[in-house]
């Protein structure tokens, strides 16, 4: 997938453009995405970052990075996508001037939205309004009982089942390996330390069931109040892995929280909990 960052950097051809923000590329989103791909058309996306809300003043954890967005669009079959910069100069544009500032340089024909998109200067734009302006407004079938907000709740409250069902995927953390203590080493459960984004939505503190490369992950999420923490971590332990992560990306599915976090008697206590958790984490099943 090509990635553009400016209208004057993709081509002008034939193209079915699905805009959004498409924070967590959930069921929802895939189904307006799926209209474009399914268009016979070049499937294309305008996305928005930062995020609009956020531009505007308001506290939003989002479910996934831009980076990981980009991934999954290009993994739906989104040929080209155009990250548009969110800016007072974007907010601004009228419904027409987004039209011939954003779609007709690059050839769109036909558009693909969510019935309730609005869009140019105090939202004055609708579905209506792209038609008037001579684009094609694709069908997308509606999705009932998903949302973005919706599946942040769910996360929150570690209901990964119900986030899992809106996302279509399991929620994903997604950070930097960093350095971290080393005491897991020490305890014979070597752990990731990823250095996640404090803008993305984190779910209660407690101890989780996933999987991260390919292997399975028992991944502790929270302040370690056994050892007097206070900032928080997130810790992934791969299981049956050997390698050196440290300074890459790495993004870890949860799947099941297993308890919550706890301060524990002594060491011994405490290894034989986590030797628990690896069994747990064993036995657990993928969400979806």
């Amino acid at each position: 997938m090509k990635i553009a960052h400016a209208p004057s950097q993709l081509d002008r051809r034939p193209r079915a453009v699905a805009i959004g923000t498409f924070d967590g590329v959930h069921r929802g989103h895939q189904s307006v995405l799926r209209a474009a791909v399914e268009s016979g058309l070049d499937p294309t996306v305008i996305t928005l970052d930062p995020h609009p809300r956020i531009v505007l003043g308001n506290r939003v954890e989002l479910i996934t990075t831009l980076e990981r967005r980009l991934e999954l669009l290009a993994e739906v079959g989104i040929a080209d996508t155009l990250v548009a910069a969110f800016t007072p100069e974007f907010m601004r544009l009228s419904p027409a001037e987004f039209v011939e500032t954003y779609l007709r340089p690059i050839g769109a024909e036909a558009v693909a939205v969510g019935a309730d998109f609005r869009f140019g200067s105090k939202r004055a734009g609708g579905v209506d309004t792209l038609t008037e302006l001579g684009l094609t407004v694709l069908g997308v079938e509606e999705v009932e009982g998903v949302s973005s907000s919706a599946i942040r709740d769910a996360v929150r409250d570690a209901d990964l089942a119900t986030a899992a069902g809106m996302l279509g995927r399991p929620f994903e953390l997604d950070g930097i390996v960093v350095s971290g203590d080393q005491r897991g080493g020490t305890l014979g459960y070597p752990t990731a330390n990823i250095a996640m984004d404090p803008q993305l939505v984190c779910p209660r503190y407690g101890i989780y069931a996933g999987e991260a490369l390919g292997h399975r992950a028992a991944v502790s999420v929270g302040t370690n109040p056994h050892y007097g923490g206070t900032e928080r971590r997130i810790e992934p332990f791969l299981l049956d892995f050997e390698a050196d992560l440290y300074g890459k990306r790495l993004v870890v599915e949860l799947w099941e929280r297993l308890r919550d976090e706890a301060v524990f008697g002594s060491e011994e206590e405490l290894i034989a909990q986590i030797a628990e958790d690896v069994e747990a984490t064993r036995a657990a099943s993928r969400p979806v």
